[in-house]
């Protein structure tokens, strides 16, 4: 979409600073939920799968089905936003989160929970994508900063205290796992009240063409792929058929959708924007820093809980120093931008520090010491919380108003992306590292063959209680010499990402909203089209 198709007479933002805040507490509410039902059940998943009777395949498919649905809606409501009104899609992905949230703890089988969490996932992609379209719509990059910021400490709160919450949920008798899933409902609830009373958008009308068939390109090529490395290695070889065909298929399905998006005039993801030397390199930084952190510390919690020996409420606490160090550098850094107006070298320190913090985690094992371990997740939670969001306050500075919610979309997506690939791929490292250790431990041990039981290394965590203390031992030092494998495999793509990050160019945050832009391009737009040949008079 080019500023062309906008309205000459868009509106400028009209928010106060005042309504700008109450705006931001129904986007934070809106945020939080998108983030805690990917993370709740982290810690509830073994009881939920249990109590409904279900198996490893189900088990898989209950993260997998909202992951898959998150990340490949992303950029179809990053380019709704630009088409349509932002706050009524807002409230959109806020309804469908809630009816997703409601069938989940409702549900007595597991095709129904799966469904659901597609529902759910459909709905957090619209909040991942929105919540910062809109975001940069009615604040200017130069003042972004420092909203941007409290959205890196919601962002950081959501994925480290959602399996804390999950956990203590499951611990908690007259609770149960069901409010896993019912505990996120008030959030949305809420948020769509407050944006319904606090946000004032305008609603402009105009032409609008969706291309549906590269919609459908895209989330069929990108579920295809995440369908791949979320099942490789644990439901079929990486070498295999299903390899060949799923990777073959979701190659030829893109390439389609490239092929489509550069010859429509309404693109889900306008190839153009890749042009743009900041989005190109902040896209590559996004894709690496989800598969180096999110593949890193989601099986920190599995760490604390196996290799440690803690409860999954004590193993939820343990990951506060990681939230603190991201909530303080994420404001502390969001503050210092607004009123400096520089932002490169947070992003670089962000990228150095967080390399630095999965390299210490590296070192991490079945005795280190938990003052150690907080020195360390603070670090990461450090870097970051100075890259994350300052990565999309680059992008979203460096785009022309129209193209807001595609660039934004873009490396959320990507993000998740790397997210989806880093797990999936570390989790079938990590399986295979454990059945090393536990074979080699077994036969220092003195037992023969080495086969490891409890489904130790099959993708299930096993239950510490019912082990003896010799193989306790055992299985203890496996998960943390695995675990700490995992950190040093992640390190190199945040050293990537540190690569990306330099050959970003530095520009001068603009001082004018989202809305102040578009009217703005219009305008140019229309008075260029003034000076061409007069139209006929009568």
């Amino acid at each position: 979409m080019t500023a062309s198709q906008a309205p000459a007479g868009a509106p400028p933002s009209s928010m106060t600073q005042k309504q700008i805040l109450q705006a931001m507490s129904g986007l934070m509410a809106g945020m939080f939920v998108a983030i805690l039902a990917g993370t709740v059940v982290s810690n509830a998943l073994p009881t939920i799968i249990a109590d409904l009777g279900a198996g490893q395949s189900s088990y898989t498919w209950v993260v997998t089905a909202e992951l898959l649905a998150m990340t490949a809606t992303v950029p179809l409501w990053g380019k709704l936003s630009d088409l349509f009104n932002k706050k009524l899609l807002l409230q959109l992905s806020l309804l469908m989160f809630v009816i997703g949230s409601l069938l989940a703890g409702f549900s007595h089988e597991t095709t129904l929970l799966i469904f659901s969490r597609v529902v759910q996932g459909i709905g957090a992609g619209g909040l991942t994508a929105l919540a910062q379209v809109v975001m940069a719509a009615v604040i200017p990059p130069r003042e972004l900063g420092k909203y941007s910021g409290i959205f890196g400490a919601v962002f950081a709160v959501g994925t480290v205290a959602g399996p804390l919450i999950g956990g203590v949920l499951v611990d908690t008798d007259w609770l149960g796992w069901r409010w896993c899933f019912f505990i996120g409902v008030p959030f949305a609830l809420l948020a769509i009240f407050l944006l319904q009373r606090t946000l004032k958008l305008p609603t402009v009308k105009r032409q609008v063409k969706i291309d549906w068939l590269g919609a459908f390109l895209i989330v069929a090529g990108v579920c295809a792929l995440l369908i791949w490395v979320s099942l490789a290695g644990n439901r079929f070889d990486w070498a295999s058929w299903q390899t060949a065909a799923l990777t073959v298929g979701g190659v030829l399905l893109l390439v389609l959708a490239v092929f489509v998006e550069a010859r429509t005039a309404e693109p889900i993801i306008p190839l153009d924007i890749f042009r743009n030397r900041t989005v190109a390199l902040t896209t590559v930084a996004s894709l690496l820093v989800g598969v180096a952190m999110f593949g890193g510390t989601v099986f920190l919690s599995q760490y604390f809980q196996v290799s440690l020996g803690k409860s999954p409420t004590m193993a939820g606490l343990m990951s506060l120093p990681m939230i603190l160090g991201l909530l303080v550098s994420s404001t502390v850094a969001g503050q210092i931008i607004s009123r400096t107006g520089k932002w490169k070298v947070y992003l670089v320190a962000g990228a150095v520090i967080m390399t630095a913090g999965l390299a210490l985690l590296s070192l991490i094992g079945a005795d280190t010491h938990f003052g150690l371990l907080s020195v360390y997740m603070a670090v990461l939670g450090i870097g970051v919380g100075m890259l994350m969001q300052n990565l999309v306050l680059a992008a979203q500075n460096d785009v022309p108003a129209a193209e807001l919610g595609a660039a934004t979309s873009v490396l959320s997506f990507f993000r998740s992306m790397g997210g989806t690939i880093g797990t999936s791929v570390l989790g079938a490292i990590l399986a295979s590292r454990v059945a090393d250790e536990m074979t080699k431990g077994l036969e220092k041990a003195g037992v023969a063959g080495g086969g490891a039981g409890g489904g130790v290394g099959e993708g299930s965590v096993p239950d510490m209680s019912t082990l003896p203390a010799p193989m306790r031992e055992i299985v203890e030092h496996a998960y943390g010499v695995a675990t700490a494998d995992l950190f040093l495999i992640a390190t190199p793509f945040a050293l990537l990402a540190l690569v990306a990050v330099v050959f970003i160019k530095e520009k001068p945050l603009k001082t004018t909203s989202g809305m102040e832009r578009l009217a703005e391009e219009a305008g140019a737009a229309s008075a260029t089209a003034d000076k061409g040949p007069a139209a006929p008079v009568g």
